[in-house]
């Protein structure tokens, strides 16, 4: 483990201070992030000038709001950079030296690159969680089993999106399966309540969304039970191990640089 976090620290930092050569950008993408999180928020109240979403009070649902915009801001710092590289390197065959560096090669095409352009969503959105929840109804949330859920969410993310960016051994462009699983992610953004029963059921079990956002948010309010953390920890597990099997099967297609 020492020496895995060594490899990673030379990696994280060479990456940091080749993104920070333009600084300026990190004000741009604050100022962007602000915005879009304020029309975020005005979104919802929207919905709440209506009939608002059945047992979810504005508060509550900023909560899910915010776990939203902290999901995006670490998917702009970890996943987005390193995975949809994969496509990057699979074209140009140099995926061919990650395979033979003494690494274990999922590893470093999922964690090689970190970015800190999505650490202003990471902040604005821990702020709305803490608003939302500071004057949310009171119950007897718990914060330890809402981080549980969330690193669980953060796993089913992370094993959806290396599925799709891994299928690009045989289809190169794939950019557009990766658009579609942002569409599918951004469902996220409200409660499930919001949605009809078929879509729930979808985003609970077969695009299990209602985890990155939603149980968080009903453990951390006291909405939730502990047992709901077992659908999140299976669907984690059948995911990482599903897709450490398919980049498996991948690299077997591989061709390299020659093929």
């Amino acid at each position: 483990m020492k020496h895995l976090a060594g490899i990673l620290w030379r990696y994280w930092s060479t990456s940091l201070q080749a993104e920070l050569e333009y600084r300026s950008n990190f004000l741009v993408q604050a100022f962007g992030s602000s915005l879009a999180l304020a029309g975020s928020i005005f979104a919802l109240s929207l919905f709440y000038r209506g009939a608002g979403f059945p047992g979810w009070t504005f508060e509550e649902g900023l909560v899910v709001q915010g776990l939203y915009s902290a999901f995006a801001g670490a998917i702009s710092c970890v996943l987005s950079p390193n995975l949809s590289r994969i496509v990057q390197l699979v074209e140009a065959g140099t995926l061919d030296f990650v395979l033979l560096k003494p690494v274990d090669a999922q590893l470093t095409v999922s964690l090689r690159v970190i970015s800190p352009w999505g650490v202003p969503d990471l902040v604005f959105g821990a702020g709305v969680i803490a608003w939302g929840a500071a004057h949310a109804p009171q119950r007897e949330g718990s914060v330890s089993l809402a981080l549980v859920a969330v690193l669980f969410g953060a796993l089913i993310i992370y094993g959806l999106w290396f599925v799709v960016a891994t299928t690009s051994v045989w289809f190169t462009k794939i950019y557009n399966a990766t658009e579609v699983l942002r569409g599918l992610l951004d469902a996220g953004r409200f409660p499930m309540a919001a949605y009809p029963a078929a879509y729930r059921f979808v985003f609970t079990f077969v695009m299990p969304v209602a985890f990155m956002t939603t149980v968080p948010a009903e453990l951390l309010l006291g909405r939730g039970q502990a047992n709901m953390l077992l659908g999140g920890a299976l669907a984690a597990l059948v995911l990482l191990v599903g897709s450490r099997a398919f980049w498996r099967l991948a690299l077997r297609s591989y061709t390299g640089a020659s093929g």
